[in-house]
């Protein structure tokens, strides 16, 4: 594998280790990703009535969300505990298809980016939705789990391909 190609997690021996940001200049860093949350018409207006047998669901995905983008690097085993500056996370309900459309924006200004804080925000934003409706719908699925963009660092900006093009 050449240098450029290498992965930064493995070692040149192939061990798994937490890379060495420490010689990184600090930037401002932003990530956006994305998720959705299928569901059957009937659960999806009990969640827009707030008729839940839990609760308010929206607010508390929400929350997790928020939680869960803060918490990463005692999820993901390499990542770096960053302070966030930003963490906020959107559920969009639609109607085709029914779901919930979960968008999660994370900031920092730091040596590493924040694409799996954003990621995590999505997935476990996701997980609460379902948990917190499964008793109506344990059929939900979640498709689309994926970055839309990122800013900042080394690496600089990147931007998903639109889903048409994909």
């Amino acid at each position: 594998m050449t240098q450029k190609h290498r992965l930064s997690h493995v070692s040149e021996t192939g061990e798994a280790r937490m890379v060495d940001v420490s010689a990184k200049a600090a930037t401002q860093r932003t990530a956006i990703a994305e998720g959705f949350v299928i569901m059957q018409a009937r659960t999806l207006e009990l969640l827009r009535k707030g008729d839940a047998p839990k609760g308010d669901v929206m607010a508390t995905a929400r929350i997790a969300g928020i939680m869960a983008a803060k918490r990463t690097h005692e999820l993901i085993p390499l990542c770096h505990p960053l302070t966030l500056t930003k963490v906020a996370v959107h559920l969009e309900p639609s109607k085709s298809p029914h779901g919930v459309r979960v968008l999660a924006e994370v900031k920092t200004s730091g040596q590493t980016g924040v694409e799996m804080e954003a990621l995590t925000a999505v997935c476990v934003a996701c997980l609460t939705l379902y948990d917190m409706l499964k008793a109506v719908d344990r059929a939900m699925r979640f498709e689309g789990i994926r970055l839309l963009e990122k800013s900042g660092g080394r690496s600089g900006d990147w931007r998903a391909p639109s889903k048409k093009g994909a």
